[in-house]
């Protein structure tokens, strides 16, 4: 459907963040486009649901599609190809996928499969996820790349599996981490493959700034790397560094920032091969961004490059300073994960109740409310375009000087509700002033605030955990009703028992906006929402937050001829699962919970009768799913 400026829908900015992959029909619904079969037609997402509905498999949850992944892991090793063959680079691309930013298996595992025929591999940051990649059979040239803290335990298996035919590196996070490779080689006698991570004093700009330069985490500045060579060299072990890892940073918002990252990743790769090491592969970690906002430019939650424009910006940079040193071009490696699966995955919710902050009509003023409810009802009488701003300013005076005589108790509870809504009509009609004159003032900024409420069934901690800790933006919109003009503004506030349980900036075409347009709650089916671009870590980083756990998962795979199959179901967390989680056993739950039941029979509190009703309650609960159902 071809998109139109004042199309109701337009206001969301779809056709910006879609990226082609989600759009709006002509039913004004939410489509999926299947990018592998780009003359299919979008199917829509609301169908989708039903589908899965009239399967039992219901909102909240996560769907994933898989059609997504297979398309991002082909674009980025297609690119990187294209990239080597323009520029006549000597070398080859092989790409890893950092595990923790997605470790659910249904990710991994389709990850590998796809990855297989571009020797696509897999990073492993800790013992757990090192054991996840040796339990997949990747291509015969791909790499496990594994970096973090490592014990003896962790570098004696991945040493041990070379003899599984893994090509899994162990990269050197400083000199202590070189002395225990040494003491594991001397107990094995297998020479290990290794890399060595150093740290760049390059640092990117914005919101993930800390994870680059001198002062990031992880990595050996030249003093330590110069005390690890000399160790290798000792132990006989310099023939076994092949990998030189430099992290360039986290979704790196400006393709400048990787070019002088890459050029000083070369500098140190030129220096060790003068030093004698024979280094074959160049790790230039992850940092390949992801435009949330459609910007396309370099800005918190934007990028300013394609993913071609990076591949090409690093192939030729190193390239370039490979010629001048007179080396060969090494075998590339990224570990690019956020680029690969955050398109691929969305959190879809429906919406429970709102809580609206305007009204359609105003009550009549009684013979003895106080003289400042009709002093706040006479505002109506002089509302106009000409008045916003002045009609705005009696109205909150008013109700602030009401609110503050009943806390003193000399205005009553019928008084004070009267006037409450006397002052939401008020804002109802300076909103609709407001809308008709397309205000662009502070008093503009001050209604879009006086938003309603939705009520959302879902939890943030759990489902949207950067949204909360790092104001990570993630594009929504509703899933329907997009061919008819939104008729409020809300904010989403999730079903947790906390006050940060909601979403508060929201991306639109023509920019961030405190509140969502969205449509009068329909009485006769659910309203939807989706959270689109959710692949990367918000499933991972997930939290117990009043105890709401994992929502059911679905995988789908969208076909050629526009319609879905149903690859993976994984139900979401029982109440029973979350309390074995925090230690409560949940047999002894129902146990202690008879217990009580008895004893109230006994005591006569309760009927016998009621005992199997209330037992099968408390079943029904433990059992269930913790979401609103």
């Amino acid at each position: 459907m071809k998109q139109t400026p004042d199309a109701p829908h337009s206001v969301y900015g779809v056709e910006k963040w879609g990226k082609g992959l989600i759009e709006v029909t002509e039913q004004g619904e939410i489509g999926l486009r299947n990018p592998m079969a780009p003359d299919a037609d979008a199917i829509s997402l609301p169908g989708i649901l039903r589908d899965l509905d009239e399967r039992g498999i219901k909102a909240p949850m996560i769907l994933r599609v898989s059609s997504y992944l297979e398309s991002e892991i082909t674009q980025i090793n297609e690119s990187f190809a294209e990239a080597i063959n323009r520029s006549g680079y000597l070398g080859s691309y092989r790409g890893v996928f950092p595990i923790k930013v997605n470790q659910q298996a249904q990710v991994v595992d389709r990850i590998v499969e796809f990855g297989k025929k571009y020797n696509f591999g897999l990073e492993a940051g800790s013992k757990p996820e090192l054991v996840i990649a040796l339990a997949h059979r990747l291509a015969t040239e791909a790499l496990i790349v594994c970096n973090g803290v490592k014990d003896a335990e962790f570098i004696q298996l991945a040493i041990l599996s070379r003899k599984l035919g893994f090509n899994t590196v162990v990269v050197l996070e400083s000199p202590k981490e070189a002395d225990t490779v040494i003491e594991v080689y001397g107990e094995l006698g297998i020479k290990p493959l290794l890399g060595v991570r150093v740290k760049l004093t390059n640092q990117i700009s914005g919101k993930w700034e800390e994870s680059s330069g001198d002062r990031s985490a992880f990595g050996m500045n030249t003093d330590q790397l110069v005390a690890v060579i000399d160790k290798l060299k000792n132990a006989d072990l310099l023939d076994c560094l092949k990998l030189q890892h430099s992290h360039l940073g986290s979704q790196v918002q400006d393709v400048n920032d990787v070019r002088r990252a890459v050029g000083e990743a070369c500098r140190y790769y030129s220096e060790l091969v003068r030093e004698g090491v024979p280094l074959s592969h160049l790790d230039l970690g992850g940092g390949m961004g992801v435009d949330y906002t459609g910007e396309k430019k370099a800005a918190e939650n934007s990028i300013n490059y394609s993913v071609s424009e990076y591949c090409s910006n690093v192939v030729e940079t190193v390239a370039y300073a490979m010629d001048e040193a007179g080396i060969s071009h090494p075998t590339l490696v990224t570990e690019s994960g956020r680029a690969v699966v955050a398109t691929s995955s969305m959190l879809i919710f429906n919406v429970l109740e709102s809580t609206l902050y305007d009204a359609p009509d105003s009550p009549e003023v009684e013979p003895e409310d106080h003289h400042m409810v009709s002093d706040l009802a006479a505002v109506h009488g002089y509302i106009s375009t000409e008045r916003l701003q002045e009609c705005w300013n009696d109205a909150t005076f008013y109700r602030n000087e009401l609110r503050a005589l009943f806390r003193r108790g000399y205005v009553d509870l019928r008084q004070m509700a009267r006037a409450e809504r006397i002052y939401l009509s008020l804002i109802a009609r300076l909103k609709a002033l407001a809308a008709s004159d397309e205000l662009e003032t502070d008093l503009g900024d001050q209604l879009e605030k006086v938003a309603d409420i939705y009520h959302c069934n879902f939890s943030l901690f759990q489902s949207l955990p950067d949204a909360w800790a790092i104001g990570q933006l993630h594009p929504i919109v509703p899933l329907q009703m997009l061919n008819t003009d939104p008729n409020r503004r809300a904010v989403l506030s999730d079903i947790t028992c906390d006050s940060d349980g909601k979403i508060d900036r929201f991306i639109l075409a023509d920019g961030v906006s405190p509140s969502l347009p969205v449509h009068s709650l329909p009485e006769d089916e659910e309203y939807y929402m989706g959270v689109f671009f959710v692949g990367a870590y918000q499933e991972t980083l997930g939290d117990l937050h009043n105890l709401f756990g994992d929502t059911n998962a679905v995988t789908i795979d969208l076909r050629p001829d526009g319609g879905f199959d149903l690859l993976h179901e994984q139900e979401g967390d029982t109440i029973s699962q979350v309390l074995a989680a925090v230690e409560f056993d949940p047999a002894d739950c129902v146990a202690a919970f008879r217990k009580m039941v008895d004893e109230a029979i006994s005591t006569g509190t309760l009927k016998a009768k009621d005992r199997k009703t209330l037992m099968n309650a408390y079943r029904d609960s433990i059992n269930g799913y913790t979401y609103y159902e």
